[in-house]
């Protein structure tokens, strides 16, 4: 079973639906392996959880 794996600032529900269901064709369609053997895990964090470049993403953001 397949596991697909989203690190991500914080978003709504219907932003996290449409990924799941986007990210989980794509990933069938490339892959030949049915829709329903994959798992999306969405990890959300606040961007003061984020660097890049070793600065905050929440002050990258101001």
């Amino acid at each position: 079973m397949p596991v697909i794996k989203i690190d991500m600032g914080l978003t709504s529900k219907e932003v996290k639906k449409e990924l799941i269901e986007k990210v989980t064709k794509a990933m069938s369609e490339t892959t030949n392996i049915p829709e329903q053997h994959f798992t999306v895990i969405i990890s959300e964090g606040d961007a003061d959880n984020f660097g890049v470049g070793g600065v905050q993403l929440s002050e990258m953001h101001k």
